[in-house]
């Protein structure tokens, strides 16, 4: 057989695009020649895999061999095509004796021939069952991570001579690594408790408000008041993530290459602490091929955004879209992409400059003041559902022996909160009452005759815009919820529209 073609595939973003690595081996001056709009790691392919079959003990003859990578006009990058390009070379050179169909390969050869592992494992394997491929060569290393997907015959190769053997007709035999791979028991991750937190009984209320219904939450107060203490308390009270979540954030992980060799599904809900030194690209993604940011890595989590206002301005406005529409579009001169983003946003700030306003210890300006706090932008704050003032801790309370509670008790309500969701949104793509649309929450958070009539006030008084008074009505849907009732009362909405006026002279929201 002169030509063959193994089937493998290119990552662009999220989207995973098919490649058939086709192999063509004739008489002829000797050449190594690749096409197929390659990008230069992959035309450095050729030096390694022409090395790589000579160590691993097979025949390289002297011939003209043409590989092309189609379709052409996909840009192909990385070094993931190298065990597909050996295969088909070997194929074509007739030294491997039979051919798989419905089979896709993947993998970076070493000089020596052994096969490195690469990212975005888990999407491409994903793809490769929705298109009915039934067998899929991986490295040993992304072993794990393919075999996440049922219904697809996973095979880890460590070497291309191994490829080649099992291609042969060798039985795969599971190795110890394998092994202690498959048996490994995830560890969970310890975070803050809330019962080490003394006082801030406020804060605390806001903050199981915010996760039971997925809002936004900023925090105002002096340094030391507990603010980012209660941010990372907050991913301990997060609920569990379903097999569909944890499937859809482990995508992302993938294809940064940030899971975990042994456990690499993510089940617990990511928590994400970004400072205020973060670029634009690494908050949303970018780079000349975009991979996702920040955002899309605390999907189905929690962003922190400790001093808010010390982020550069352009980075903040950049989230405007994303925390709205939670999805993260990039266009470029050769392709538009997509990334996931529905995170829930929590951020803490100072009054100003020096932290003290309104105590009598601050040095500040009313300037200086005003000046700070306009470093967050109006459209900005008002897509914040939630504002908490958090005072300083006072010493009875740090000295007081009283158990305070703890962050499992506080999950609980927030898991049974979350369920009065799901029931509620069944068959619909919400899953928290901070994604109704504006015509959703005409549906979901009617009012009766004194609730309207309280809104239609607080909305003149406040200067409410229509996006900050759908933001008020969804956190009373919450507070509701957590009380067991249906329709929303004043208390509710009195409470909520505390959160949007809390802070006082700090920051109007």
């Amino acid at each position: 057989m002169s030509f063959s073609t193994i089937l493998s595939a290119s990552m662009e973003g999220l989207q995973v695009g098919f490649i058939h690595v086709e192999a063509d081996v004739s008489n002829g001056l000797p050449v190594f020649h690749m096409v197929g709009y390659l990008s230069s790691e992959v035309k450095e392919a050729g030096e390694r895999v022409r090395t790589a079959i000579k160590n691993s003990g097979f025949e390289f003859p002297p011939k003209r061999i043409v590989v092309d990578l189609s379709p052409a006009t996909m840009r192909k990058r990385g070094a993931s095509f190298d065990l597909p390009i050996a295969v088909a070379i070997l194929m074509s050179l007739g030294q491997i004796s039979c051919r798989m169909e419905e089979c896709l390969m993947i993998g970076e050869l070493s000089l020596d021939g052994r096969v490195q592992k690469v990212s975005g494992i888990l999407p491409i394997v994903m793809s490769a069952k929705e298109e009915g491929i039934k067998r899929c060569f991986v490295p040993i290393e992304n072993y794990s991570e393919a075999t996440l997907v049922a219904g697809v015959e996973i095979i880890g190769v460590s070497s291309l001579r191994e490829a080649v053997e099992i291609f042969n007709g060798a039985e795969k035999k599971v190795t110890q690594s394998e092994r202690l791979r498959k048996e490994k028991k995830t560890k969970v991750p310890s975070y803050p408790d809330f019962a080490d937190m003394k006082g801030q009984e406020h804060v605390k209320r806001a903050a199981e408000i915010a996760v039971s219904g997925g809002h936004n939450l900023l925090m105002v107060g002096q340094p030391g008041s507990g603010k980012s203490m209660t941010a990372k308390c907050i991913a301990g009270i997060l609920p569990p993530l379903d097999m569909e979540e944890s499937l859809e954030i482990t995508k992302v992980y993938s294809v940064l290459g940030l899971v975990n060799e042994e456990d690499p599904l993510v089940l617990e809900r990511p928590f994400r602490e970004v400072y205020h030194t973060v670029t634009k690209a690494a908050m949303i993604g970018g780079g000349i091929v975009p991979k996702p940011g920040e955002i899309s890595l605390a999907h189905r989590g929690v962003l922190f955004l400790d001093e808010l206002p010390e982020f550069q301005r352009s980075v903040l406005e950049v989230l405007r879209q994303p925390l709205e529409e939670r999805e993260i579009h990039i266009s470029r001169n050769y392709g538009k992409y997509s990334f996931p983003a529905n995170f829930m946003m929590v951020a803490a700030m100072n009054p100003c400059p020096c932290g003290c306003f309104p105590d009598k210890r601050c040095t500040c300006t009313p300037l200086q003041i005003q000046a700070y706090q306009n470093r967050i932008s109006r459209p900005f704050l008002d897509r914040i559902d939630m504002c908490v003032e958090a005072p300083q801790i006072k010493y009875e309370h740090l000295s007081n022996d009283k158990r305070e509670e703890s962050s499992l008790e506080i999950r609980k309500r927030v898991c049974e909160v979350r369920e009065i969701q799901k029931e509620r949104y069944k068959g619909t793509d919400i899953s928290t009452n901070s994604m109704l649309s504006g015509e959703e929450v005409n549906q979901y958070c009617k009012l009766g005759a004194k609730e309207k009539k309280m809104m239609e006030k607080a909305f003149s008084v406040m200067g409410l815009t229509a996006r900050g008074y759908h933001k008020i009505l969804k956190t009373a849907r919450t507070i509701a919820d957590m009380e067991r009732k249906e329709q929303i009362q004043e208390k509710h909405l009195k409470e909520a529209l505390g959160y949007r006026m809390s802070g006082g002279s700090f920051l109007k929201v």
